[in-house]
This record gives C-alpha cells, structure tokens and sequence, in this order.
C-alpha cells in the first residue's frame, strides 16, 4: 500500500513543498529511503521507528520504501520524521490518510516528542504558496509559523497528542494569527555623555542608510554608540520582519519566546571569524551579511578581521545580496544591510593623544590603516572620529537627548525618502538617474564640490556617496535643495587621511 504526505524543505532562505511517498511491500523487512537525503534524513528511520514503538503503535514487518518528492533536490534535516511517522500509519492502516489539504512538518524523539525544526516560518510561506490549508508543527515551532498568516496552523508537543487530533478524538486549537509578542528594550543614547558629533553622524547614516566607520582610542564609546544605532533606525514593516525571521529561523535563532524579529537585527561577529562565515557556511546556511539584513553589521577592531573576510563584503555592500556557491549547491542570500565598522587609530590604539602613550612608528600606522583596502573604504560614506570624552563630560548628571527623540527625526527624513524614491527607497540606494533628479547642486555647491574632490583625492564612487549623504542632511533639515552647509557637513565626513593618516579615501 502506498501513502502521500505533504511536508516542506529548505533551499537557501527560502521553503518549497516535498512529497513524502511511503510504500509498503512484501520481502524481507528493510527500510530504503530515497530522494537524495543527507545523513540527519537518513537517520530518520531510526528515530520514527522507536517512536512508534514506545508509543503503542505498531512497525510494519515489511520492506518499506520512503520517497521523498521532487528527488532531484537534497533534503536536510529532521523535519521529514513526522511526515515519514505518520505516511507508515496511513501506509499500514492505523490511521486515516490526511487530507490532501494538510502538510506536516517535525522532528521526533524516541519517545515520540515533538521537537522544534530550523526554518518554519519559511515553510509556512511557501505552504501558503502550495495551496496548502493546514500546517501541523511542533508545539515550539507554532507561534512563528503562524505569523505566515493565510493557513491554519496547529502545533503539537507530541506524536500521541496530534494524532488524537487527527482521528477526531481530542481536536487541537489553531494558533491565532499574528499572537502578542513581548516588548523589547534597547540601549538609550540619552546614557551616551557627550560624543554630540558622532551621535550627530549616527544620526545622518541612520536617516539615509548609510554606512559608517569610528575611529577612536580604546575606551572611547565606539561600541557603546554602535549598539544603540538599532534603537534610532525605523520600524521593519511586516515584509521586512518576514524576510529577516525567515533568515533568523533557517539558522536556529529563533524560538518559542522570541518567534519573529521585531525591530531590525544587529549583528557584531568576532574578528576571528572566516570568509564563508561572514557570507554563508557549506550547507548553504546564511552568513552574518544575510543575518544582518534590514539591519545592522557591526564590525569592531575593524583591521583584526582577516583581509578576504573584509574583502568579501564588497559585492554584498554595492548588490545588496551574495551568491554563495558550495558543494550542497548554489543560493543567493539577501543581503542589505547597514554597515557600522569601529577602528583604533593605531595598533595599541593611542596614535594622535596627549601623554606620548603611543609607541607605534607611522610606518606601523600607516601599515595598520593598510589592512583596510580602498575599495572598502570607498563603501563607507561616513568617517567620524570619536575622541575621548574630558573628565567635565564624564561627571555630567544630565541625561543626553533619547533615542526616541533621534528616532523621529530619523523616520521623518525616511518618510520623505520613501515618498520619494518608493516603500523601500533611502537615499543610500539612490541609482544614478535618481541622483541626477534630486541632489542637484547649486553654483555654490558645486565649486565647493569640486575644491573637495581635487583635495581630498575623491574616487567617483566617494564622489556619488558625498552626494547621498548631502541629500540626507538637507532632508533632516527638511530643505527641498542640497544647500552648501549640508555639502560641507557631508564632506567632512570623507576626511579619513586629515584624521588619522589613512588611504587617500
């Protein structure tokens, strides 16, 4: 006898549906599983056979053969163990066939528990996609599932429990769509004293997207200011918190408490970090440049990161996705994100501060600046120094303006954004043909410009980027025109070689 249940798999960041076909026939006892599964699948015939035994339920004495359908595509994990469970009830009798309008996805344990699988909001969207009615899910897995909204989800904490459920003896209850979720609390920048210029930049890059470097000695607030930088960036709205759950789930990030992301992801990796670790691991699993989109990446001791690690960011920072390419296969990852990176001016970190505590040469320096290309550096519109606060700052017991108040400055000048450029638009994303018709320059504008780009050495990468980061100053300042302040504020930000001896960027 044979029996289909419709289930999901993965590829890359997105779900698509799969077949399980169970055949049972004569001949000695044995258990094939085709349909290119990897070794977590495989090791599924051991795991639902124990389960059906410690439950009462009974193993066929025959050879039984699992298919899993389009055979073509590799499957991996254990989502396929309730779905192969409940196709060998069917197959042998001991249970109605499901409805053809149902889909089952789910790992098991010995005893028969249902336990959490990676990727389920994924599978609910491309189960809703399928035509699919009802989704049968862990218990664990209910609540970010449901937030696929179109289909009835159902989630079961046991084998016995959902199939008390589907012969009609003890019904589950849907989850409710979209379920309360609860609040989150962020760092404030009204705890940051002083630092008024760099919390003025921030300000700027959160406003239009723009990525940022910070340079400053140890102990002068760079990571404490990139991690509030979440707390001023606009709401994700639903699409957004979709895709980057989605993103999330597929890698183990999310769980029962915490089922789908609600404001925008940050993302600190270590600087030991690899190059398939930043952009995506040999199973096709999302690197730290998708688990960071619509978000933030935060790089910290920017030039300790391995000189491939940086590079690789260079194709993800200008398409706004990565194509990764493995043995498993081949997927592109979404990839659009805001970068915050944070540099000491030297090796030991005091290079350019009172008391002669550097010791580095300024050919140590400049070797030390060399680790970031200026390639790199031609990607990162804003470069602010943070300089260490005085000791009449440090005893200020006034609290700085909070990052509510940042925050509505910063959807202002986005809404003006998206009014202009569409749902998406900033002014980060800005194509050639959208700068030509909105960051024109005036007479005076324009010989300030070019005074900077003979200057300064500008690249006409650095060139557009002054322009977008001028574009979103006049917007904070609600000005229908780039006007020769706002020009003058984006320039400084380009100053990386005045600074601290940099590249020539």
């Amino acid at each position: 006898m044979v029996a289909t249940i419709r289930s999901l798999g993965l590829y890359g960041v997105g779900g698509y549906e799969v077949e399980v076909e169970i055949s049972l026939s004569g001949g000695l006892p044995q258990f094939d599983l085709v349909g290119l599964p990897d070794a977590a699948v495989r090791e599924a015939r051991e795991r639902v056979r124990s389960a059906l035994k410690n439950n009462g339920l009974s193993f066929p004495v025959s050879r039984v053969t699992v298919n899993l359908a389009p055979a073509d595509k590799k499957k991996a994990g254990t989502v396929y163990d309730l779905p192969i469970a409940l196709g060998i009830l069917a197959a042998s009798d001991q249970l109605p066939p499901p409805g053809r309008d149902a889909a089952f996805i789910g790992e098991l344990s010995l005893t028969g528990e249902l336990r959490a699988v990676r990727g389920a909001l994924p599978m609910a969207l491309a189960a809703r996609r399928a035509g699919i009615r009802r989704l049968y899910v862990p218990a664990a897995n209910a609540a970010e599932a449901s937030f696929a909204e179109g289909l009835e989800v159902c989630g079961a904490a046991t084998l016995p429990e959902l199939l008390a459920h589907l012969r009609g003896e003890a019904p589950l209850a849907p989850v409710p769509p979209r379920p309360p979720l609860p609040e989150e609390h962020f760092p404030d920048f009204s705890e940051v004293k002083g630092q008024e210029n760099v919390k003025r930049a921030l300000e700027v890059a959160a406003a239009g997207g723009h990525n940022v470097l910070l340079i400053g000695p140890p102990g002068s607030g760079k990571s404490m200011l990139a991690k509030r930088v979440p707390g001023i960036l606009p709401d994700m709205s639903r699409e957004e918190q979709l895709e980057s759950t989605g993103i999330w789930s597929i890698s183990g990030l999310t769980d029962d408490k915490h089922p789908i992301l609600r404001r925008r992801p940050f993302r600190a990796p270590h600087h030991t970090l690899s190059a398939a670790a930043m952009v995506g691991g040999a199973q096709l699993q999302p690197g730290e440049v998708s688990l960071a989109h619509n978000g933030v990446l935060f790089l910290d001791e920017l030039p300790e990161f391995h000189r491939d690690v940086l590079e690789v960011l260079r194709q993800p920072l200008e398409e706004r996705e990565i194509m990764v390419s493995r043995a498993a296969g081949s997927a592109t990852f979404p990839s659009d994100f805001m970068l915050l990176c944070a540099m000491n001016p030297c090796k030991c970190g005091w290079y350019g501060q009172p008391g002669r505590r550097c010791r580095c040469t300024e050919k140590a320096v400049r070797a030390y600046h060399g680790k970031i290309s200026g390639p790199l550096l031609d990607r990162i519109d804003i470069v602010v120094e943070v300089a260490p606060l005085e000791y009449g700052e440090l005893r200020t017991r006034g609290e700085g303006e909070s990052s509510a108040e940042i925050k509505k400055r910063v959807d202002r000048a986005r809404d003006v954004q998206r009014a202009r450029l569409g749902e998406r638009g900033s002014n980060a994303r800005m194509g050639p043909g959208d700068m030509e018709r909105f960051c024109a320059l005036s007479p005076e504008g324009e010989a300030l410009m070019e005074g900077a780009f003979r200057s300064l050495g500008l690249t006409a990468r650095s060139y557009d980027r002054i322009l977008r980061v001028g574009r979103t100053i006049a917007d904070l300042a609600g000005a229908e025109q780039i006007a020769p302040e706002h020009l003058a504020e984006a320039i400084q930000y380009r100053t990386y070689d005045f600074l601290f001896g940099g590249s020539g960027r």
